[in-house]
């Protein structure tokens, strides 16, 4: 009972009911005498956003985060060590362990992961027939905004969240993350964000997509706020996050891990974070001026009174194309750091591997304007955009060569984490190719806003991305809850997965050719076949979904084989701690004397002291 009326996530919903009508009531004094007031002018945006911001400060109380500063304010000097042998119920509260905190992401990303999945389930019945048949056009509109929506806020923190956040203090030798409430704050703001965008169904959606664009922004029903909401919480949950793992990775390397003794992994996390600090202040800034507009009557995106929703475009795409890179560099990293393993060869060109990982993060921030190719850009900008555009697969094309460098002539062992890395050659390369149609005004104009753009878009995140993702799980999951995933149901998920997911998108880029515009929910009588054919082919998709899902349940639930200390012959030093790695990852700080990647050179070159415990660093 103790436990139960404690800071936890039951306590933390309590009080986030109770904070939101809070905010509901606070708004109403703020702005009129009483609820009749807005019920004759129809004004409850501000009601709307009060409420949420009341009920996320709420659950956020809730879970313990007011806990550390009022104990500061009193004199007391809190523990450090939050919950972290607290048993199963650390993972339902705050918990400063990062191997903690990285699970909660792996399950809370995978439950939101899922739910945009049933979203794209309902898109494709719909799109079954020509005609409008299963959904209005609004509600058509809202499931494709919360599709994308979902999927673009929640997974730029797939990779980072869960691995990142599990791994980076074990691979580079420390305890613990430089800022360990910081990084439960993390999970727990993209959790409530999640539950937010979910809520706009009952205030009448939104018709933006997932760009959510002006004037339709400021124009669009209630659920219109969730949107905003959403996203800017995902953007402060991201630049913390960012700016907890560059923290991290500058500050707490072990003695001997210079620069150029990084994991690749670590290095991909690191020009990642980058990203994530420099591009989401940027969204925040944008959407909060959206809700400005929509709740203190300012004007900055609506051009009838002196403001821009050219402006909204640009500021959006100043985040969102580092954002698809975000979302895309991670995976590389996964690919580098697990090909190594299962070819039994040293990375290949580990310094053009780091300077292809950088030199995307540097020319991701010259790319945005080839998003407003046909919003009015001035013609003059249009080469140096499509040059910049086109560039970027310079870098790009360093990670394709230190990876295929890697398997020549490697022995290669065809594990489900290395059929996943692979299949992520083959799905990101289309994914680049047809990336060039989009890069150059002639054939953009004809392409922009086409399902070619988004069979393109979703083979180099979803085909690139969600691949390396299931890699990751396939990978690391056995050291993070020391029990294997089942290797013949993985292969049957693995070919399931990426002939269907072949299946659905590459006839997507022939239904754009043919002139089908996204986000519309009829399209001509002659594009029948192939619609029904993508559909199907979607659910037989999510069907392979369903049965990673089995796989994962039965694996750690029901069979639960104990796997050893490294599985998998790697030569990293998280496979040279136990599985599941203890709450103090070392019993003293490790020492680096060369790289994770000398197979065939002899043994691991990380020494682990022995010795008592020491102390918290």
């Amino acid at each position: 009972m103790r436990r139960l009326l404690g800071f936890n996530l039951l306590t933390g919903i309590v009080l986030g009911i109770a904070g939101w009508y809070a905010g509901w009531y606070a708004a109403h004094a703020i702005v009129g005498p009483s609820i009749d007031y807005f019920a004759d002018v129809d004004y409850n945006e501000l009601s709307i956003v009060l409420a949420y911001l009341g009920g996320v400060l709420g659950f956020l109380i809730g879970l313990g985060f007011a806990n550390y500063p009022f104990a500061r304010l009193r004199g007391y000097p809190p523990s450090l060590r939050e919950k972290e042998t607290a048993g199963i119920g650390r993972y339902f509260g705050l918990c400063t362990d990062h191997k903690v905190v990285g699970i909660q992401y792996l399950v809370g990303i995978g439950i939101f992961f899922f739910i945009g999945g049933l979203n794209a389930m309902l898109i494709r019945v719909e799109l079954l027939s020509p005609s409008s048949q299963v959904f209005p056009a609004g509600t058509y509109l809202t499931i494709v905004g919360i599709h994308g929506t979902m999927m673009m806020g929640m997974m730029t923190s797939g990779i980072l969240g869960p691995f990142g956040n599990y791994l980076i203090p074990i691979l580079i030798g420390a305890r613990r993350m430089a800022f360990p409430r910081i990084e439960a704050l993390t999970f727990w703001l993209l959790m409530a964000a999640g539950v937010i965008l979910e809520t706009t169904v009952f205030f009448g959606g939104f018709p933006t997509g997932w760009t959510g664009y002006a004037p339709l922004n400021v124009q669009g029903n209630p659920g219109m706020d969730c949107y905003i909401l959403f996203f800017a919480l995902v953007g402060v949950s991201m630049t913390l996050l960012g700016l907890n793992m560059i923290a991290t990775i500058v500050t707490m390397r072990a003695p001997g891990l210079t620069w150029t003794r990084l994991p690749i992994f670590v290095w991909g996390v690191l020009s990642t974070a980058i990203l994530m600090v420099l591009a989401a202040p940027v969204l925040i800034a944008a959407l909060s001026m959206a809700l400005l507009d929509r709740t203190a009557q300012t004007s900055f995106f609506i051009a009838s009174a002196g403001g821009s929703n050219y402006l909204y475009q640009n500021l959006f795409w100043v985040f969102g194309h580092p954002e698809v890179y975000i979302l895309a560099l991670p995976g590389f990293a996964i690919v580098l750091e697990i090909l190594p393993v299962f070819a039994r060869k040293p990375l290949w060109g580990y310094r053009l591997a780091v300077a292809g990982l950088l030199g995307v993060s540097l020319l991701s921030w010259f790319v945005w304007q080839h998003h407003l190719f046909v919003s009015g850009i001035n013609g003059d900008l249009r080469p140096f955009y499509m040059l910049s555009t086109e560039l970027i697969s310079i870098p790009t094309g360093f990670t394709f060569l230190c990876g295929m460098m890697t398997l020549w002539r490697g022995q290669i062992r065809y594990t489900v984490p290395m059929l996943f890395c692979l299949a992520w050659f083959f799905n990101f390369l289309i994914g680049g190719l047809s990336g060039v149609f989009l890069s150059d005004v002639p054939s953009d104009v004809t392409t922009h806003g086409s399902f070619f753009s988004m069979a393109h878009f979703h083979y180099t995140i979803m085909g690139g991305l969600i691949f390396t993702f299931f890699a990751g799980i396939y990978y690391w999951v056995p050291k993070m809850t020391g029990y294997q995933l089942n290797e013949r149901m993985g292969k049957i998920h693995f070919w399931w997965m990426f002939v269907a997911f072949n299946s659905t998108f590459a006839p997507l880029f022939a239904a754009g050719f043919l002139g089908q515009p996204r986000r519309v929910v009829t399209y001509p009588a002659d594009l029948t076949f192939i619609n029904r054919w993508v559909s199907i082919s979607a659910f037989i998709l999510g069907a392979s979904l369903l049965f990673f899902l089995f796989n994962f349940v039965y694996s750690l639930l029901f069979a639960r084989v104990p796997v050893g200390a490294d599985p998998w012959g790697s030569k990293s030093i998280e496979w040279q701690l136990p599985s599941p790695v203890p709450v103090y990852n070392f019993t003293k700080i490790p020492v680096f004397s060369g790289d994770p990647y000398g197979y065939g050179e002899g043994a691991a070159p990380v020494a682990v002291p022995a010795g008592a415990p020491a102390g918290r660093d």
